[in-house]
């Protein structure tokens, strides 16, 4: 095996034995096979577009799949070994469409006319040269920007399949994820510009696939509004929903309504509390723990059953392992999981899930925690954009800072937390995704009755802090890159990579990333985006205010 997809590669070089995140090497190297199954299933949907043959389920089940392969996903073998077999099948079927309407195929050995062995053992014998250190160049420089178009490419399926699941897809969308897997496989000469533009292209891509997630999100559960959640427990049943997914959430919580059993989030899932649509529910009671990476601490301490909807499992531990299920794309040998049914990700049965927090005592004492505002999407800025335009104006407000993206375990993350705490107090800090939980429960008072610490929601909504900022530079007759609002990233995982992308993408300069930069970016191709963009990595909390603020 050889990662480096995500910011824990091992030694800030690449995993080799076993992955950081628990990913054992079988499956690195089945995930390996499975993208490049998928680049011979673009070449062949490719040519499959230029005669008038589609299999609309193959588009999704490349987006679905693709995602599966992000970091902390699935770690099942098995689940990896249908899969490969599962998308040469649609290959194969979109070739005999094709040649059955009378054309020819015209397609390059490879991808295209791969073979799948029968078994795991053939299977992973058949990855060894398919892997991230066996692409079709010797120029370091296109290899690097090879692996930033796939690991952009597979944050842009994670916010894609969302949508689809709640029915918003885009068929233009599709067609650029199969042209992106066919890069460098197709046999067409490409530069180390023409590779640059088409990583570009995944962020504007990326922006698309955040739009119709954005869209099915609130055209299906309202626009989020200003919540308290409570952080604290009180005595009841319990259930904990972590990950991203809000579909999963709702049949939850219809599926537990009048049975006298408390949902709660983890995670990414807090802001789901302001959707109007799923905090009606008086069983949506609050928040329990912080981010991904400290769930095998915290999850043994729930005293209910544990549902993880999507990205961001570690290894499950003996102490909670009998307690944990998983849905939709997550996997791990041996944990219960749960399928969806005739009906699709719509038609999922959580009654085991149900009759196990029915079993066990959940909580027995009322805790008081405190609580924390979520809900600040852009609907709900923008309703208040008048009074942060005049505060901005008034001098009231000095500066915004959006510090946000993936939290981890590697040192050197509270950064942000200081970052955040010195910042002054003439100062908002927008925030998002589960980096906020360096400082989420933090008082940081507010200016003129607007909160100083706003809450935008999932990695997913800086689709959101996108639309502020655009909206911002439009009110006050200047370009996004002049506003008084500086961008202090952290990544994890392949969609902060997209994220960061679509940023590039719309021409954002002066991005500060951390706490360490990308593994797969060699220094030319880091060198090009400090020349172009003038992207950073963070230093001090002091250093870098005093950069932003000068």
């Amino acid at each position: 095996m050889f990662c480096y997809q995500c910011e824990q590669a091992a030694k800030g070089e690449g995993c080799t034995k076993v992955g950081v995140c628990g990913k054992q090497p079988d499956v690195s190297d089945l995930q390996d096979l499975t993208a490049y199954c998928m680049r011979g299933l673009a070449l062949v949907a490719l040519r499959g577009r230029e005669t008038g043959n589609t299999i609309k389920e193959a588009d999704e089940w490349v987006v679905k799949n693709l995602f599966a392969t992000l970091t902390n996903v699935n770690f099942d073998p098995d689940y990896f070994m249908e899969q490969i077999n599962e998308i040469c099948r649609f290959r194969d079927e979109l070739k005999a469409q094709i040649e059955n309407t009378g054309n020819e195929l015209n397609l390059p050995e490879g991808p295209a006319t791969f073979m799948p062995a029968t078994d795991h053992d053939g299977l992973v014998a058949q990855a060894q040269d398919k892997g991230l250190t066996n692409y079709p160049t010797d120029d370091d420089d296109v290899r690097s920007l090879m692996h930033t178009v796939l690991f952009g490419l597979k944050g842009v399926c994670a916010y894609a399949d969302h949508a689809q699941i709640l029915g918003h897809k885009d068929a233009d969308l599709y067609e650029f994820v199969y042209r992106a897997l066919a890069a460098g496989y197709d046999g067409k000469e490409r530069t180390l510009e023409d590779w640059v533009n088409l990583a570009l292209e995944v962020g504007k891509y990326n922006l698309r696939a955040m739009e119709l997630l954005d869209a099915a999100n609130t055209s299906t559960y309202g626009h989020p509004v200003p919540t308290q959640v409570p952080l604290g427990h009180r005595k009841n049943k319990c259930i904990l929903v972590s990950g991203h997914d809000l579909r999963d959430l709702d049949l939850i919580l219809e599926q537990t309504k009048d049975l006298g059993i408390d949902v709660y989030t983890h995670g990414e899932m807090i802001p789901t509390h302001g959707y109007p649509e799923l905090k009606k529910h008086p069983h949506f009671y609050g928040h329990f723990g912080t981010a991904w990476q400290n769930q095998q601490r915290e999850f043994r301490d729930f005293p209910g059953p544990i549902v993880m909807t999507t990205n961001c499992l570690q290894r499950p531990p003996e102490e909670y392992a009998d307690r944990l299920f998983t849905t939709g794309l997550v996997g791990w040998p041996d944990i219960k999981h749960i399928p969806e049914g005739p009906g699709g990700e719509g038609d999922k049965d959580f009654s085991p899930v149900v009759e196990m927090a029915q079993q066990l005592e959940g909580f027995t004492d009322d805790v008081d925690k405190g609580e924390v505002t979520v809900g600040f999407g852009h609907n709900a800025v923008m309703g208040v954009a008048d009074k942060i335009i005049e505060a901005v104006k008034a001098g009231n407000i000095r500066h915004f800072f959006l510090v946000g993206g993936c939290d981890g375990a590697k040192p050197g993350r509270n950064y942000y937390t200081e970052f955040v705490e010195k910042a002054p107090k003439d100062t908002v800090i927008l925030t998002l995704a589960c980096g906020k939980f360096r400082f989420f429960d933090k008082d940081l008072g507010d200016i003129g009755g607007l909160p100083r610490l706003i809450d935008m929601g999932q990695c997913n909504d800086a689709y959101s802090a996108i639309q502020v900022a655009l909206a911002l530079s439009q009110a006050l007759d200047t370009e996004v890159n002049d506003l008084p609002l500086s961008m202090i990233l952290s990544w994890y995982e392949q969609k902060a990579v997209a994220i960061l992308l679509t940023l590039l993408h719309l021409g954002i300069k002066d991005i500060r990333l951390g706490p360490s930069l990308p593994a797969f970016l060699t220094p030319n191709v880091l060198d090009h985006l400090v020349q172009n963009y003038d992207i950073k990595p963070i230093s001090t909390p002091e250093e870098d205010l005093e950069a932003c603020l000068a």
